[in-house]
This record gives structure tokens, sequence and C-alpha cells, in this order.
């Protein structure tokens, strides 16, 4: 999608934000029209999950639209006396969509197959179970092929052969993936580890102690699922946020990925926070509160998210004109780790004062990366120096950024 909006746009930057905008604006349109919980709907795309993956171009934001389009299908399997087998097709081409944009998709499916374990054990409604059976007979037959066709064709089932091996567990990193695990069920507050210093540590459990305390005020709501006609459908939303949490936690370990951050426990983070909105609005005497504590951070998100494109531009321009010579480059490598750190200067608005940190992603060999990566989306990004034909390396010291 993004290459096609790439062919409109001539710019992987503004195509990013043309797809982006596109897909919010589906999103609210298709749940006014359909009435399928607009205000919630609103509020959840005000939360801190949304406002980062619709912010920048990852997949993850084709993920979460493809999600919260399987999430309505869901429902209406579970809840809808008019629903049909065309409810379950149409949720399996997404599931089988949502497993081609990332692999994590199958975590999504484990956890409906998951699902459909307790509903036959439970014996409850049987057209519902079948339908939820036909669901998971033809996305599973989808991503079955879809895995055999990789084999046959590439090697790899999921291009396991392509990747590293994995790096060391060391303890503070399995620590800082627990705490990002924590951190998936506050709606809000996003944990984005900068280092494992001892001030960023503190900080890390002052924001778990947070999270806790935002996991019981879930959990309170969610056993009043038992008194609504939605118990299984919030049953269903809290079993794809737990399986999907959990495996991919695992999965981190046995692969090289990155750490449990807001993009990684994204689809987790969702299913948690749309259960809680519904829940909310279900027993309302109020809407003051959530609606208050939404714009809050609606509007401090989006401030913190809302990057000034003009670095960018400038950096860009000067990168831009580079790019022929390295076209034949297949790899990226910042060999530029261990130089001196350069601090960013910030400002805060209306009282006009700054102050300096080192930002991790903002020194100069991830800027010519990033910028790089824009300009050419095919050249693969290296965490090490292990390709050994060295002419098909660039490495961003080969970059001139003044």
């Amino acid at each position: 999608m993004l290459r096609l909006f790439f062919e409109i746009f001539g710019d992987f930057f503004w195509a990013s934000k043309a797809l982006n905008t596109l897909m919010i604006t589906v999103i609210l349109l298709f749940s006014y029209f359909k009435r399928f919980y607009f205000k919630e709907t609103v509020l959840l795309l005000a939360g801190k999950t949304a406002l980062f993956v619709f912010s920048i171009a990852i997949s993850e934001s084709l993920f979460v639209f493809l999600l919260y389009f399987l999430i309505y299908y869901l429902y209406k399997i579970l809840n809808d006396n008019k629903s049909s087998y065309k409810d379950a097709i149409s949720a399996s081409l997404i599931l089988f969509a949502m497993f081609t944009v990332r692999y994590s998709g199958i975590y999504v499916y484990l956890s409906v197959v998951a699902f459909a374990g307790f509903l036959l054990i439970k014996g409850k409604d049987k057209s519902k179970i079948k339908e939820i059976g036909l669901f998971v007979l033809l996305s599973g037959f989808g991503i079955a092929g879809y895995l055999l066709f990789n084999l046959m064709e590439f090697g790899s089932f999921t291009g396991e052969n392509l990747r590293g091996k994995p790096a060391e567990i060391l303890t503070i990193y399995v620590i800082r993936d627990l705490l990002g695990l924590a951190n998936s069920v506050n709606p809000y507050i996003g944990l984005k580890p900068s280092s494992n210093s001892f001030a960023s540590m503190a900080f890390q459990f002052f924001v778990l102690l947070i999270d806790t305390f935002v996991f019981i005020y879930l959990i309170r709501y969610f056993k009043k699922a038992k008194e609504t006609s939605l118990h299984y459908f919030h049953i269903l939303l809290w079993v794809i946020a737990t399986v999907y949490a959990v495996s991919l936690l695992i999965s981190g370990w046995l692969q090289q990925i990155e750490e449990m951050n807001i993009r990684m426990m994204a689809a987790t983070n969702v299913c948690i926070f749309f259960s809680f909105l519904i829940l909310y609005y279900k027993n309302l005497r109020s809407d003051k509160v959530v609606f208050r504590v939404g714009c809050f951070f609606l509007i401090f998100n989006t401030a913190y998210s809302l990057k000034n494109p003009v670095n960018y531009f400038q950096n860009r321009k000067q990168i831009e004109p580079q790019m022929s010579k390295f076209s034949h480059k297949k790899y990226i490598y910042i060999d530029e780790r261990f130089e001196a750190e350069i601090p960013t200067k910030y400002v805060i608005p209306i009282i006009n004062k700054t102050f300096e940190y080192k930002h991790t992603n903002n020194q100069k060999g991830d800027v010519k990366q990033s910028i790089v990566g824009t300009l050419n989306p095919k050249i693969k990004w290296l965490k090490y120096d292990t390709i050994k034909d060295k002419s098909q390396v660039l490495y961003t010291s080969e970059v001139v950024l003044k």
C-alpha cells in the first residue's frame, strides 16, 4: 500500500503521512456509519498505540488498521443474531492479510484457536461455534498456504534462515522486556527505555507502579463483563491480548527482534483498551473523567509524536544526491556508534526554556541510516557487521552529513 501511495506522491515521507491519515479516516467513518462503538473508537485512536503507529511509516499501522476490522467481524460472529458465514469468511480474509503484513499475526490466530476451544468446552451456541470454527479453518488454510509458498520459493517459512544468531540474553534486557510487557495495559503512558542507567531503570519501575494500578482498574471493569451480553466478546479480546503478548515475548527471546515496546505490544494494547472503553460506557454514569483524560493525552501524545520535518528535509537534501553512488549497496551499517554522542536541544513552548538530552536515535549515524532507508526502502539495516562481502555494505561513515 505504501508503494501505491509512493507512485502518487513520488515521496515515501508524504506517502506514509497520506496513507496513515486515510486509514484513520476510514476507521472513523466505518465506526460512525456502522454504529460500531463510535465514541469508544475515537478514544481508542487518542491512545498511545494509535498515535504512535499512525504517526510514522511502520507495518504496525496497517496491522492495527486490519485488527480493528477483525475485531468488528468477530464481534458480529459472537453477538449479532443476524451474523452469517460471510462474516467468518470476511474475518478469515482479514486475518490472512494481517499475517502477510506481520508474521506476528499467527499469534492472533492462535488466540482465536484457544478461544474456540474454550467455547467448545463451554458448549455454548453451536451456530457461533461453527462460525468461529469456519473462521479458524479458512484462516489456517490461508496461513498454511502462504507459508508453503514461502518455503517453495524462498527456502524458508518466514525468512528464519536470513536472521542472525540470537544475541546473548542478559538479565537487564529480560527485565526491560517484562516492564514493556506490563506497560502494554496502559492506554496512554508509553515506555520508551533509553538506557540501562540507574535513573532510567528507576523511572521504568515508577511507570510499572502506574501500570499495576491501571491493570487493577481494568480488571475491575473486565469482571463487569459477566453482567453483559458481550461477556464472551470481552473474553476473546483479553485472550488475544494475553496470548499475543506472551508469545511475542518468548519469540523475542528466541530471535533477534527488538524489546517489548509500544510498537511490539500494539495489538495487545488495542484489544485491552477497546475492551475497557466498551465496558466503561456500558456502565457509564458520567463520561467527563475519561473524556478529559483522553483529551489531555491526545494533546500531550500528539505534541510529543509530531516532529518538525524541517530537519528531515534539510538532512535528506544533503544525502539524496549521494545515493546514486550507493545504488549497488544491499545493506547499511552504523559504524559511528563509538563517536562522541551529540546532544539534542529541546525547547519547551510558552515558557521558552531549553534543555539538552543525548537522544539515542538522533545521533548522526542513526539519522543517516533512517534517511537512507526512506530513500531506498530495499536496503537492509544491520545490527552487526557480519556480512562477508563488504562491498555490499554501506557504512554510514561513507555518507556525508554536515
